[in-house]
């Protein structure tokens, strides 16, 4: 009966009931995002971040196999948000990216000794304190899966669109970055199947940079590229009319919301 009903109800009527069913839960979300001692203790370190990189430059370090033809070498003096295990390049690099973020669950999940152990500014989501209790690294973000929207204020609620590099646009603005560079993000998974289901590995990652980034065994979601470039498309505008901007120098991305610039040239 209730599948019936659904079925007969008005789109704008069945989009409503949603949107109301959204606020109420961010409602219940909200006392213990706002006011939970870790995450009090989080938004101080936040603040501290507030336009702290007014006017700089930034490289948001996607993990796609494109980087393997990437000179990641030139990022030694930049500033750079590395994204969900993009840590397990350190050794080969020689240096750290100068922050991580990972939002998503099962990652934090599998991956929270690794991230809990950085020893870099690493932000995870409010929903990470099950697996990774407080440390000195650690700053709890407050991220959803609904009521889309663009947040230039970290300390508050950012949407997901289903993907980090969108959280890691937002900190990016709330620092004050007047150019955002993409690397890695390749939109673009070899493995196909429903957006957002949850698979197992059974062998070697082709997805990313490493074999072993999501390897044998290891948990993950399939990617929901029309969900990201809401979002993309999101931030796109909001650095734009705060004149500032997000360029993609992905090798062979196949990302088309930002303008693409080469990487060689714009960090020589």
């Amino acid at each position: 009966m209730r599948d019936t009903i659904k079925r007969t109800l008005p789109s704008p009527v069945v989009n409503a009931l949603k949107t109301t069913l959204d606020y109420s839960k961010i409602a219940r979300e909200w006392p213990s995002a706002r006011l939970h001692p870790w995450r009090v203790e989080s938004i101080r370190k936040l603040e501290k971040l507030r336009d702290s990189h007014a006017g700089e430059r930034c490289v948001i370090i996607g993990n796609g196999p494109s980087l393997k033809n990437t000179d990641l070498q030139k990022l030694r003096n930049v500033f750079t948000f590395g994204m969900n295990r993009f840590y397990m390049a350190f050794p080969d690099l020689g240096f750290t990216t100068s922050t991580l973020v990972t939002v998503n669950s099962l990652v934090i999940e599998q991956c929270a000794a690794d991230l809990r152990a950085l020893p870099i500014p690493t932000f995870i989501s409010w929903r990470g304190r099950k697996y990774i209790q407080p440390a000195p690294n650690l700053h709890y973000l407050y991220t959803s899966y609904i009521l889309p929207g663009f947040n230039g204020n970290a300390t508050g609620r950012l949407w997901e669109s289903s993907t980090v590099t969108f959280v890691a646009m937002q900190l990016a603005y709330f620092m004050g970055f007047k150019q955002v560079i993409l690397i890695g993000v390749d939109h673009n998974f070899a493995t196909k199947g429903t957006a957002n289901t949850t698979v197992v590995s059974n062998g070697d990652d082709p997805n990313h940079f490493h074999p072993g980034y999501f390897g044998k065994g290891f948990r993950w979601q399939l990617p929901d590229l029309e969900t990201s470039e809401i979002g993309y498309a999101m931030a796109k505008e909001a650095f734009e009319k705060d004149g500032r901007e997000i360029l993609d120098a992905t090798v062979d991305g196949k990302l088309q919301i930002f303008p693409k610039v080469n990487f060689d040239s714009i960090l020589s």
